[in-house]
């Protein structure tokens, strides 16, 4: 589309169509490149549609890239107000999963729709971006095993993680994982 061979993009999408059922992260590949190819009017809808089937958190990367295409059709549309909260939502993504080069595009577009981004510090209390991923993940109450399939690391890898996260947090419980969190959110770090 963005080289202006749309009629080469259109029939891709189309012979993909018949893949989508096979499995569900090429359902959300392929609901995005629908969108990418329909016509203005009918994208938005169906980018959100694509972002409303189950578990597409699960794939963050993809899941942050389709965000990144709707608040960029969004805020090509003259909507920055519907376009900055997925711009944000993909950059922190981005941010979480250490895609800097994406990041950085999304962040672009957020400038570009009003906002002023600030540079962010490139570790929390020196936390690499999977360690922050997975501390957020389980202050937010899932188990090892739930986070390890969520980011396709084993639990064992996992519990490594949280026992590396602990003494940079200061803290000993992962009850407090939150309140550290917190505290890290209010010192700029997203």
């Amino acid at each position: 589309m963005r080289t202006g061979r749309t009629a080469e993009a259109r029939a891709h999408a189309a012979a993909a169509a018949g893949l989508a059922e096979r499995a569900p992260r090429l359902r959300l590949h392929v609901m995005a490149a629908q969108a990418l190819v329909a016509p203005e009017e009918e994208a938005v809808p169906l980018f959100k549609a694509a972002l409303a089937l189950p578990r597409t958190e699960r794939w963050p990367f993809d899941h942050a890239r389709v965000r990144l295409a709707l608040g960029e059709l969004q805020r090509r549309r003259l909507q920055p107000g519907e376009a900055r909260p997925e711009l944000r939502r993909a950059a922190d993504l981005f941010a979480s999963i250490g895609a800097t080069a994406w990041q950085q595009r999304a962040e672009q577009e957020l400038r570009a729709s009003g906002v002023a981004v600030a540079q962010r510090p490139n570790a929390a209390h020196g936390l690499t971006a999977q360690q922050l991923e997975v501390a957020r993940l389980a202050a937010s109450g899932l188990s090892n095993k739930e986070i390890g399939e969520r980011l396709f690391l084993s639990s064992r890898t996992v519990s490594a993680h949280l026992y590396r996260i602990f003494p940079k947090l200061g803290i000993t419980s992962r009850a407090a994982l939150r309140d550290a969190l917190e505290g890290l959110a209010g010192n700029g770090v997203n």
